[in-house]
């Protein structure tokens, strides 16, 4: 990135069985589903969420779908604002470009990057090639263990064989525009950021990155 780098707020919609929710992001889970706890459900939808991101110029806001029922949700979503959201959640090289031709400003990739848990560069590099990397986004959503933060996918359930670390950011710059960062182990706490990963990205990252988790005012904000 050029010396002239500058933090703005970028809103998401999660989308959960089809309705908008902020979700603690430890206690989503396939095996378990009782034991999902949620900060709220709104009663908007996402396509008027949308259209609030779309009078206030809010670019850059992603919709992400945590399983499946929400496809519909996300069109809504994309219809309301069409180029102005990028789409995340089930993403592969059979679907993305039906969701850009859907409406969506980006595709967002995590676990199709990862079968059973390992880093496939020959899936990054065709699916760059098949959208074009202008249209790419990579989630590298993470979790701390000890001193290092590793890739989580399959909504932030299952731990990659990948770091979070300069060499590797590197390496996916490559082949995306963007990267996404929810710090899963704060998601959803409302309890602060993880303020060392933070500094790491302003310290590794080279394209536009986009951090989420633990934030709960404008005081968070500044700090990113």
């Amino acid at each position: 990135m050029s010396n002239h780098r500058r933090s703005v707020f970028r809103p998401c919609i999660d989308l959960h069985n089809g309705q908008v929710k902020q979700i603690v992001g430890g206690t989503l889970s396939d095996n378990a589903p009782d034991t999902l706890r949620t900060n709220f459900v709104a009663k908007q939808s996402a396509g008027e969420f949308a259209e609030i991101y779309r009078k206030n110029n809010l670019t850059g806001a992603h919709v992400i779908k945590l399983g499946p029922g929400n496809d519909a949700a996300a069109k809504e979503g994309l219809t309301a604002w069409p180029g102005g959201l990028q789409i995340g959640g089930g993403i592969n090289e059979d679907n993305a470009k039906v969701w850009l031709e859907a409406g969506a400003s980006k595709v967002i990739v995590t676990s199709y990057l990862f079968p059973g848990g390992v880093f496939s560069l020959e899936r990054l590099k065709s699916l760059s090639t098949a959208i074009g990397k202008d249209n790419l986004v990579v989630d590298v959503s993470c979790r701390r263990r000890g001193d290092k933060w590793l890739v989580a996918m399959n909504k932030w359930q299952d731990i990659t064989d990948t770091e979070v670390c300069k060499e590797n950011l590197d390496l996916l710059a490559e082949y995306c525009s963007e990267f996404l960062v929810h710090a899963a182990d704060v998601e959803g706490l409302c309890q602060g950021i993880d303020e060392e990963l933070v500094k790491k990205l302003g310290e590794w990252v080279t394209i536009p990155t986009t951090y989420a988790g633990g934030a709960k005012g404008m005081l968070f904000t500044r700090k990113l």
